[in-house]
């Protein structure tokens, strides 16, 4: 009898070292997010996609990463934001138009997150992770709508939308009331030395510093309200860019086109679309306009540099920290370069002053905006390419192997899918119930794969409804339509990314076909319901 216990126990000993084994093996560390969003920015507005703007830190940053040259956002700042937190489309959780305080029914223009959906602080908080967040929100003018109430431990930042840099009750006029706050709490920022950008960037780098030691994984989103009118920078910034725009938006249009090719970020065949109609040749303008329109976009240039120097600065903490290696971060736009204030942009003021400091209230305009958006036509608010590209910077050390360092992935994306790949990447859950309530489920899908292994996939239909205009992108194709009883156009991106070969009367069938697609998610979503 003794034996053969001595047998079974000698026999058990395998299964015993494996089970052993097993408990004492650890999964991987699940991984830090640090996800920035831009505010206004255009296409081409960062040197690694053709600008010549300084922006070491971004550049750097796509060396150590990937970059995207087909996703898409929204072309407007709160729906874009909408979709980037909840990976559903604006319609379908109370965002089709701009935040703001909103009385009467509940429906896609209340003005605020409803209770059909889950940030993605929501859904990262319930997985262990510590959420926090710096900068513009939008998404929620007053409580219960704040950051702070949608899933997210700690908050800095601008609860409206855009705001004076150096001092936010100086706004561009005495109805814009700009809120900002501190976790639950109204916060009045100090009138002398303040400014938004490195403002949002103190915070953080604190959040950052603060998780060094922590147990649990972080998820940080940084939101900034650069390079977004009005025309604020600092004086040091705005030095670095005097003169640098006296040779106008058309010769710059031309150089950025170039490096986006020779960048790869566009093909050899994609031809650069004509000057916006409404914009004058840089040569036709009197030299006094000349010199003005050059000094705002030296400022707008500013603007975009001292982001990129706050991103610098978030890098460096998370190296510090030791945190380079296990985070992921993302870098992206809400929408197009802006054209709003007409060619020639606006002046709130019209006291005399220069564009720059706090006693300046401007806009850049639709001619520099056509610059931003190179090499596409029309602008934020549009759903054209320029209304809707966005660089997509990717970086994660410990997903992406050195060798795909700098690699330019032909993949297309929306800002839906940034839920679902944060979900996969972190084992994150997300929920079909939350606290009680019924979640839609995602629209988006995960780019995990594409990340990881560097090659483009097959992505599912990607739709757009924007005030009167919509469109649809699927299998290469995008239809679109610029307004009520305006007709659909049909664009081949895969071989006219600018479009500039309309196709709907040529190839008839296609058009409807994704009509149809478009009528169907519109009835489905929401989308076809109009402003009140």
């Amino acid at each position: 009898m003794k034996n053969m216990r001595w047998i079974l126990f000698i026999a058990a000993l395998p299964i015993i070292a494996w089970r052993c084994a097993g408990a004492g093996a650890t999964e991987p560390p699940r991984p830090n997010i640090v996800l920035i969003m831009a505010d206004d920015m255009g296409f081409s507005d960062i040197g690694c996609y053709g600008s010549e703007i300084r922006t070491p830190n971004l550049d750097t940053l796509s060396q150590q990463g990937i970059r995207f040259t087909r996703f898409y956002n929204n072309a407007w700042c709160s729906p874009t934001r909408a979709s980037l937190m909840t990976g559903l489309y604006p319609h379908q959780v109370g965002m089709a138009g701009l935040a703001w305080p909103k009385t009467g029914p509940q429906g896609p223009f209340q003005g605020y997150l409803n209770n059909r959906c889950v940030t993605l602080a929501e859904v990262l908080k319930e997985a262990g992770y510590h959420t926090a967040m710096a900068g513009k929100w939008h998404l929620g003018e007053h409580r219960p709508y704040w950051p702070v109430d949608r899933g997210f431990d700690t908050y800095f930042g601008l609860i409206s939308g855009a705001s004076n840099y150096f001092d936010i009750t100086n706004d561009k006029s005495p109805k814009a009331i700009r809120t900002m706050a501190q976790d639950s709490q109204r916060y009045q920022p100090p009138r002398e030395g303040f400014y938004m950008t490195d403002a949002i960037t103190d915070y953080a780098c604190k959040v950052i510093g603060q998780q060094r030691e922590a147990a649990e994984p972080f998820f940080l989103y940084v939101a900034y309200t650069a390079p977004h009118w009005p025309l604020h920078a600092l004086p040091e910034d705005i030095a670095r860019y005097a003169g640098k725009y006296n040779t106008g938006w058309d010769s710059l249009r031309l150089r950025r086109y170039r490096k986006l090719q020779e960048l790869g970020i566009i093909s050899a065949s994609t031809q650069l679309s004509p000057r916006d109609s409404a914009v004058s040749a840089w040569a036709d303008l009197p030299a006094s306009q000349r010199n003005e329109m050059a000094q705002k976009m030296a400022v707008y240039a500013a603007q975009v540099d001292r982001m990129d120097q706050g991103i610098g600065r978030i890098l460096r903490q998370l190296a510090a920290s030791g945190n380079t290696e296990n985070t992921i971060v993302i870098f992206l736009s809400d929408n197009g370069g802006c054209a709003e204030g007409g060619p020639q942009g606006f002046d709130n003021r019209e006291n005399g002053f220069p564009p720059g400091g706090d006693s300046s209230y401007m806009s850049y305009g639709q001619s520099w905006a056509n610059a931003s958006n190179t090499p596409f036509r029309y602008f934020k608010k549009d759903l054209l390419e320029g209304g809707i590209s966005t660089p997509l910077i990717v970086r994660w050390p410990a997903a992406i192997t050195p060798e795909r360092n700098g690699q330019v992935l032909e993949q297309v994306g929306h800002v839906t899918d940034i839920m679902p790949t944060l979900c996969a990447a972190t084992g994150a859950r997300y929920p079909a119930q939350y606290k009680g309530r019924q979640i839609l489920p995602t629209e988006g899908q995960s780019l995990l794969p594409a990340i990881q292994q560097g090659k483009a996939l097959p992505h599912q239909p990607i739709y757009w409804s924007l005030g009167n205009h919509k469109a649809v992108m699927a299998d290469g194709y995008k239809l679109a339509s610029s307004g009520t009883g305006k007709p659909w156009q049909l664009y081949n991106l895969e071989k006219d990314r600018t479009e500039l070969d309309n196709r709907a009367a040529s190839l008839p069938q296609q058009a409807t076909t994704m009509q149809q697609l478009w009528e169907k998610w519109a009835e489905r979503t929401g989308a076809n319901m109009q402003k009140q």
